[in-house]
């Protein structure tokens, strides 16, 4: 039996509030990981030069405060 096989036969064992937590922990996940990377670029200065061509934009007029 495959691993797609075995965690398939543990999912259909599964009442429906452990299944809608098994079906939410994919997008959660992704989150994290979203979450994660942002954190490594701004830690990292990827996002400095966004950051300092928004402040300029607000800064000119060309923006809002949100």
């Amino acid at each position: 039996m495959s691993k797609m096989d075995d965690i398939k036969a543990a999912a259909s064992s599964l009442s429906t509030e452990k299944l809608a937590k098994l079906r939410a922990w994919p997008e959660e996940r992704e989150e994290q990981r979203f979450d994660d990377q942002i954190e490594r670029d701004a830690t990292s200065g990827k996002l400095d030069k966004l950051a300092e061509r928004a402040m300029n934009n607000l800064r000119a007029g060309r923006g809002r405060d949100l």
